[in-house]
């Protein structure tokens, strides 16, 4: 039985904020060790040919609602940002960033999925970002810098390339002992391979 799961994400979807809760009660359920692995959903979207269910009106307006009964499934806060979609490159490279320092990586994705998916900023305009950051104890100058180093684009470069690599095709996604889990109403099976019994 794995001891791990891998978690692939991309803050710009909601459902992977629904996932991020939830994976974590499971894996504190399981004793299993998460695999943080930030990666850019719209390289994954431009080199597998898939695209936003946002883009198809009927299924955008159905998504509405269905994001609202999943939060009350997990039981967390959720608000759809009126500025959906978001851009969020820099959001990812921040992510790979912080995980590349081994510093305050946990408290910047509290930050970032609580910014887009709870208090509905523009995480994708620089001037809100910044005061986004400076707001809660994160130096926007140090972040900007950050964000520009050539070796954390690589890294999300690299995530986003070998995430495509493996089969993964949108997110959150989810990789247990090679075995790849797609959507956040699959939990319930990445918890039965990290041992929990599927309880429906």
């Amino acid at each position: 039985m794995s001891t791990s799961v891998e978690f692939l994400f991309d803050f710009g979807s909601p459902y992977t904020y629904l996932a991020y809760h939830e994976l974590r009660r499971i894996a504190a359920r399981t004793e299993a060790s998460i695999v943080w692995t930030p990666i850019l959903l719209g390289g994954v979207f431009q080199a597998t040919g898939n695209h936003s269910p946002a883009q198809i009106p009927a299924k955008g307006q159905w998504m509405n609602e269905d994001l609202k009964r999943w939060a009350r499934r997990f039981g967390v806060p959720f608000r759809q940002n009126p500025h959906f979609p978001i851009n969020t490159l820099t959001l990812m490279r921040g992510a790979v960033g912080y995980q590349m320092r081994e510093l305050r990586f946990a408290d910047y994705l509290d930050l970032i999925f609580r910014g887009m998916w709870v208090e509905e900023r523009n995480l994708g305009d620089p001037a809100v970002l910044g005061a986004w950051l400076d707001g809660h104890g994160f130096d926007p100058e140090d972040f900007a810098k950050m964000v520009a180093d050539p070796a954390v684009k690589e890294r999300l470069k690299h995530h986003t390339e070998a995430a495509v690599a493996r089969g993964v095709f949108g997110a959150p996604s989810f990789i247990v002992s090679d075995e790849l889990f797609w959507g956040q109403d699959r939990l319930v099976f990445v918890a039965e391979a990290l041992g929990s019994p599927v309880t429906g």
